[in-house]
């Protein structure tokens, strides 16, 4: 029953069935993510209080062998030595097992994105003319609002 959960249908011939594709480069073995299922919290009857639909799905960053370094130490770094996700929407099992994988690769996905460094940029010359001449008109629109005193 094992299969991959992924939202492209390349990715699911890279990865192999036994894994879970969050981006190139990465695949996560499915024997590496533990699983467990509970019984959905909130109103429901008879269905909801019997059946074990709620998926959790939960992913050892600190042990697994599918992260090299830099993406182990990436993940440890923003999202703690254990990553979680869980799912509840449908009524069934199978599909909320698969929504949870799906949000615990976006989560790894979001974990390892790269932030672009920050270039500092300087105002333009004519940006700052118009940042003083709009302040010097400001001034002019306030200055004509006051009473009339002893300097006028």
């Amino acid at each position: 029953m094992h299969r991959s959960v992924t939202g492209s249908s390349y990715a699911r011939l890279v990865a192999g069935p036994e894994t879970l594709h969050v981006r190139r480069g990465l695949d996560v073995p499915l024997a590496e993510i533990t699983w467990r299922a509970t019984t959905p919290g909130g109103p429901g009857g008879q269905h909801a209080n019997r059946t074990l639909s709620r998926v959790e799905v939960q992913f050892d960053v600190a042990a697994s062998a599918a992260l090299g370094p830099r993406q182990r130490a990436r993940l440890l770094q923003r999202l703690g030595p254990v990553v979680r996700a869980s799912a509840s929407e449908s009524r069934s099992q199978a599909r909320n097992r698969q929504l949870a994988l799906e949000r615990l690769a976006a989560k790894l996905g979001e974990g390892l994105r790269d932030e672009p460094a920050r270039r500092p940029t300087r105002p333009t010359k004519s940006s700052q003319v118009r940042r003083v001449e709009e302040k010097r008109r400001r001034s002019q629109t306030k200055r004509a609002r006051r009473r009339p005193g002893e300097d006028d």
